[in-house]
């Protein structure tokens, strides 16, 4: 028992010192978009389980964020990154900005997990918080678990206060899962090497402004438009 709490305890110092001070490069950025790509294909792969196009239709942003590692022994913490677009004016879904979610807890909890989240904004107002400075899920807005399958319409799931619907697929095994108190923040380095510009803010994406946007991005964009219902 002592061995496997050393072990975990290693573990846990090795992730963090990996996911927070390795360097983003190009090649992990093109990655990450085509695992966001992939994650959003295969939640919504499975009608009865999958995030009803009523809801997509209706939001004005989504973030997907694949491979988030939880890990923890009495201290824990979460790291991962994604992204997250919007709705234009033209009601289309815009360039991804990437984003990273982090959090802290203490407490019981022990074992590594990995999941694959994806967060469904009602509003404009939590993009904007996120787009100024670190948004905490929770806190600066209420987020619940959202209701699932194609049958789900506008109904009493869809139409409650949360601001945030979360939905995941983990793998691994842990005890206490939850992604409140979990803070997003745009990952600035991460858009100006994707997008080749020195200077990019998120709203310069959200928006077009003078960027161009890399084959994998609108292949995202692409697929995430295949399970968005305009009815």
């Amino acid at each position: 028992m002592k061995k496997i709490s050393i072990l975990i305890t290693v573990a846990i110092a090795v992730l963090f010192l990996f996911t927070f001070t390795s360097p983003v490069t190009a090649s992990d950025e093109v990655s990450k978009v085509r695992e966001s790509t992939e994650v959003m294909s295969d939640i919504m792969a499975i009608p009865e389980k999958s995030i009803p196009p009523s809801l997509l239709n209706k939001a004005y942003a989504i973030a997907v964020i694949p491979n988030v590692i939880k890990a923890g022994f009495v201290f824990g913490g979460r790291y991962g990154w994604g992204v997250l677009v919007v709705k234009t004016k033209a009601s289309k879904w815009s360039a991804p900005a990437f984003i990273s979610i982090t959090s802290g807890s203490i407490g019981y909890q022990i074992g590594i997990q990995s999941t694959d989240v994806i967060l469904v904004f009602k509003s404009k107002k939590s993009v904007d918080r996120i787009t100024k400075g670190k948004f905490t899920l929770g806190a600066d807005a209420n987020i619940a678990a959202g209701p699932v399958g194609r049958s789900a319409s506008a109904g009493t799931d869809i139409r409650l206060e949360a601001e945030i619907y979360s939905y995941s697929r983990s793998r691994g095994l842990f005890a206490g899962v939850s992604l409140e108190g979990s803070a997003l923040q745009i990952k600035d380095e991460a858009n100006r090497s994707f997008y080749n510009k020195e200077v990019i803010s998120a709203v310069d994406i959200f928006e077009n402004i003078n960027i161009k946007v890399p084959a994998v991005a609108k292949e995202f964009v692409k697929t995430l438009t295949k399970y968005t219902t305009t009815k």
